[in-house]
């Protein structure tokens, strides 16, 4: 039953009256009364008797569609399990609402009588033989191979490090058609819109028109709807999306797989906050299908997967890493600014502004990643340096503009009197620029030169490829036409100091998403980041070895006792809530808790960790405790999430 409530997370039986027989088929939507209400439900399996002697009637058959496949409600259950979450709760992930419109639309094409003057074409079907070029992976020694594997229904797993400049879509689009090739589905999640987009063309240009459906919200209600029984009347052999397609009812699936597992993006922000890697893992053991994680950057989750057996790394050789990655150059924390007042005025160091000055006279393009958007989001007293904080709120201050009046980035307020409580200045400095106040400098700097951002407001796909200068904030850089002459990767420090655990190999994901976009070759393009040249992170993109970094990051958290070498679950709420809690649940046996630590709103923060040998038994302890507090209607809610982004 659709009945948030951790004590209530199990089947309940009901008896089918013989006018719903026929409707009433395993994996519909119904609708039971539970406690005097009328509940939605979904039917999970039919049986000829129960083991309770009094059995309510079933109410209602919602729909006679199936929408819940076997397979994914082996597979809810499963990532319920997994992180001490309600079977309810997941179900409202794995399938999307009921459109009734799309649903009828959808029923009557498949009721259609066929064409018998349509031409008969093989390759138009679900599972149809396809032509797959290896060319694109030869750059991987194991790339040809992993090919093969899916063609042959094998069940390879691959952890793969893209090199720069590689189109990531094209190669996904031809591990897909290997697997089609085969006669299986794919599912493919991605981060964000702008590359679904690219996937979605990428698997047209192979496949067909077609032959796959993108699964996303963006898409709307209805169209997001119609896709999804596309694939669940399996109509459609490929399903690609964001991470609403991590549940894609995909018949005889033989691979998932996913693009940038290390994106937050990623992480469901709803109960009970599955991971799409995680998920996409847990379908490919339990369907005994292939599995691809890749990206440009390499996270400390997929090292482990490469370090355990349980993959294969698919890596380029250093000969080709070299010949393939554009001229890298560091220029330390405190640089000395070029004596071109421009560069000055721009606040470029003098090899970052020669790198942008002659990729611009070559007529190129210049991308300037900008770890913060807006105009100037942080500002600080310019007198003691001492943070402007709102009087109302304590929130940050921020200018909007250049004549704008300082206004708190939390509550709205404008502190246009604004005073120092330190020393009682008045004046205010920067003290972190965001994007548009980079891209009013450059313009400065650079004039006649165009200037365009691509940020929260508007996030551009692509660029052409002449003069030109791009800034960015992470994640919204547009491809150039070409690729760019200069990537320039401005306040590291930014990114590196951020109090995270994953500080470092967020910096870095962040920096070889931006370099991958220059011109291939140390002939072509030019990658200047603005950091310490020593420091571990600025090593690994001067060389383009995420592996090493990655190996390094888990090595420390193994030391360190963080994820993902242990399990580890956050419990949040008031202080009593907390403790009644964690006093109820039996912890397996070597559970550390840690804690408490201030959370948001007057709430507080407890951490469990155990040995991830121990990770079923602690989400196990965790729902069950959920559940004797549910059951006793306890009044203050509590927060369960297992192996959280954010631990502090």
């Amino acid at each position: 039953m659709d009945v948030p409530l951790p004590h209530l997370d199990r089947p309940f039986d009901y008896l089918v009256p013989e006018a719903l027989d026929a409707e009433a088929q395993p994996g519909v939507r119904v609708k039971v009364r539970f406690a005097g209400q009328l509940v939605d439900g979904w039917l999970l399996e039919r049986a000829e008797s129960s083991a309770h002697p009094k059995l309510a009637y079933l109410e209602k058959v919602v729909s006679s569609v199936p929408v819940l496949s076997p397979e994914v409600a082996r597979l809810a259950r499963a990532v319920a399990d997994r992180y001490a979450g309600s079977l309810a709760d997941v179900l409202r992930l794995a399938v999307p609402p009921r459109h009734a419109r799309a649903e009828k639309a959808v029923t009557a094409d498949a009721d259609a009588p066929a064409d018998p003057d349509a031409p008969a074409d093989a390759d138009a079907r679900p599972g149809g033989r396809a032509e797959v070029d290896p060319r694109g992976w030869r750059d991987y020694p194991a790339g040809p191979a992993l090919l093969r594997a899916l063609t042959d229904g094998r069940p390879a797993r691959a952890v793969w490090s893209a090199l720069p400049g590689e189109d990531w879509a094209d190669r996904y689009a031809d591990a897909v058609a290997a697997t089609v090739a085969g006669g299986r589905g794919a599912v493919v999640v991605v981060a964000d819109a702008r590359d679904l987009d690219r996937l979605d063309a990428a698997l047209t240009a192979v496949l067909g028109a077609g032959r796959h459906v993108r699964l996303t919200a963006a898409d709307g209600p209805a169209r997001r709807y119609r896709a999804f029984l596309a694939a669940r009347r399996g109509d459609v052999a490929v399903v690609i999306g964001t991470r609403a397609a991590m549940f894609a009812p995909v018949e005889r699936l033989g691979l998932v797989a996913i693009w940038d597992d290390g994106d937050d993006l990623h992480a469901e922000p709803r109960a009970p906050y599955p991971h799409a890697r995680d998920v996409l893992l847990t379908r490919a053991q339990l369907g005994d299908a292939a599995a691809l994680v890749g990206g440009y950057a390499r996270s400390a989750e997929a090292q482990l997967l490469v370090e355990t057996s349980w993959a294969r790394e698919v890596v380029a050789d250093r000969a080709v890493v070299r010949a393939r990655t554009p001229a890298m150059a560091p220029t330390g924390d405190d640089p000395q600014l070029a004596r071109d007042p421009g560069a000055a005025s721009a606040r470029l160091p003098s090899l970052a502004w020669t790198s942008a000055r002659d990729a611009l006279r070559a007529d190129l393009p210049v991308l300037v990643q900008v770890p913060r958007r807006g105009y100037v989001p942080s500002v600080a007293c310019a007198d003691c340096r001492t943070p402007a904080r709102c009087p109302h709120c304590a929130g940050p201050l921020a200018l909007p503009s250049a004549q704008g009046t300082p206004a708190c980035r939390w509550c709205g307020r404008v502190a246009a009197a604004y005073a120092c409580p330190e020393c009682g200045g008045r004046r205010l400095r920067a003290s972190v620029t965001g994007a548009r106040r980079t891209a009013e400098e450059l313009g400065r700097a650079f004039p006649g030169v165009p200037v365009r951002t691509s940020g929260r407001e508007e996030v551009l796909a692509t660029v052409p490829g002449g003069a030109g200068l791009v800034i960015a904030t992470p994640g919204a850089e547009p491809v150039a036409d070409g690729g760019y002459g200069a990537v320039l990767l401005l306040d590291s420090w930014a990114l590196l100091t951020r109090a995270d655990l994953r500080a470092g190999e967020e910096a870095l994901r962040r920096w070889m998403a931006a370099a991958a976009l220059a011109r291939p070759g140390t002939a072509s393009g030019r990658v200047v980041v603005v950091a310490d040249g020593a420091l571990a992170p600025v090593q690994a993109l001067l060389r383009w070895d995420s592996a090493w970094f990655a190996a390094r990051e888990l090595a420390e958290r193994r030391e360190l006792g963080f994820p993902p070498a242990v399990r580890m679950a956050s419990v949040t709420g008031v202080a009593e809530a907390v403790s009644d809690l964690l006093d109820g649940a039996r912890l397996p046996d070597g559970a550390e808790v840690l804690g408490p630590v201030p959370a948001d709103e007057g709430r507080e923060r407890m951490l469990v960790r155990v040995p991830r040998s121990r990770a079923a038994a602690l989400a196990e302890a965790l729902h069950a405790a959920a559940g004797q507090r549910s059951a006793r209607k306890a009044a203050d809610p509590v927060r369960l999430q297992v192996d959280p982004l954010v631990l502090f």
